[in-house]
């Protein structure tokens, strides 16, 4: 085990909720694309639907757009009703559009990710009609490791929340108290997150 990753289950541990997922769950851990363009892609295709139907759509998207390492330009130049043909929704093919577009006129392909800061990344991504705080929070985690990152949006990490720390409120003061509880993790809230999911994919 890396050193780091060491330290951050040591601090997790002192919460006496969380020591428990860390000694008898495995944080959850998904395969980096190596891509933050196509990640983002990727991630409008499978927003809403199942893995399964997901993956079918995404073969034939890759198949319309004619290469698996695609950029921009390799989506700019297939019409709407060609992209469409895959298997997607009108708003996901305008989305993925969006998304191309903006990074064709960034010129964001290449971009040294290292040099931009969480809320940096968050503010940039989230300008893409399409493109939400949920997504962006997903792309700092899964794709880029940044390690304290506490991704509220998503459904599974407020209800393992809710349900390992008998919370009753909703809304807006379910998420303050979330932001509470998470204080005592920092920074290393995105370990955190990934042993929330994996513990939900158990017991939620």
């Amino acid at each position: 085990m890396p050193k780091s990753n060491s330290i951050a289950k040591q601090q997790l541990s002192k919460d006496p909720v969380f020591s428990h997922i860390v000694d008898n769950y495995e944080p959850l851990s998904l395969s980096k694309t190596g891509n933050v363009y196509r990640e983002l892609v990727r991630s409008i295709v499978y927003q809403q639907i199942s893995y399964k139907a997901a993956d079918k759509i995404y073969e034939r998207l890759v198949g319309v757009i004619g290469a698996k390492d695609y950029r921009p330009a390799d989506i700019t130049t297939v019409s709407f009703d060609e992209l469409k043909s895959a298997g997607l929704s009108k708003q996901k093919t305008q989305y993925i559009i969006n998304i191309s577009n903006f990074f064709a006129e960034r010129n964001l392909v290449e971009a040294n990710w290292d040099n931009y800061t969480d809320e940096e990344i968050s503010k940039l991504l989230t300008e893409i009609k399409g493109v939400g705080q949920w997504t962006a929070d997903m792309i700092l985690i899964f794709e880029l490791g940044r390690p304290d990152i506490l991704p509220v949006k998503d459904l599974a990490i407020r209800e393992a929340i809710k349900s390992l720390y008998k919370i009753k409120k909703e809304k807006k003061a379910l998420i303050d108290e979330i932001y509470k509880i998470a204080e005592k993790w920092k920074p290393y809230r995105s370990l955190a997150s990934l042993y929330l999911w994996s513990w939900y994919r158990v017991n939620g």
